[in-house]
C-alpha cells in the first residue's frame, strides 16, 4: 500500500512559471498541487539518473574504461568524409 502522508512544502515561485503551472492545470483539469508533484517528480526521477550515471562514469574511468579524446576527435573529423572511420571504443 501506497504511503499516502503528505508534508507541505512551500516556495516563492517566479510570476510566469506559477502562471504557466496555472494554465497547464486549467487545461488538464487537475489542481496547480497535483502539477506541482509531477513536476518535482519528474525532475528528481531525471536529477537522480544523471547522478547515477556520473557514478558509472566515474568508476569506469577510474578503472581505465574509457577512450581516448584524440581518438574521438579523429573519428568526429572524419564523419564529414567519404571513409568515416568506425566509433572508437
Amino acid at each position: 500500500m501506497a504511503d499516502r502522508r503528505t508534508k507541505v512544502l512551500s516556495a516563492q515561485i517566479p510570476l510566469p512559471l506559477a502562471e504557466r503551472v496555472e494554465r497547464m492545470a486549467e487545461r488538464l483539469g487537475r489542481t496547480r498541487g497535483w502539477i506541482v508533484k509531477q513536476a518535482l517528480s519528474a525532475w528528481l526521477d531525471q536529477e537522480e539518473h544523471r547522478e547515477q550515471l556520473t557514478r558509472e562514469a566515474l568508476a569506469d574511468a577510474d578503472a581505465g574504461r574509457a577512450v581516448d579524446h584524440q581518438a574521438v576527435s579523429a573519428w568526429a573529423d572524419s564523419l564529414n568524409t567519404d571513409k568515416p572511420l568506425p566509433a572508437p571504443r
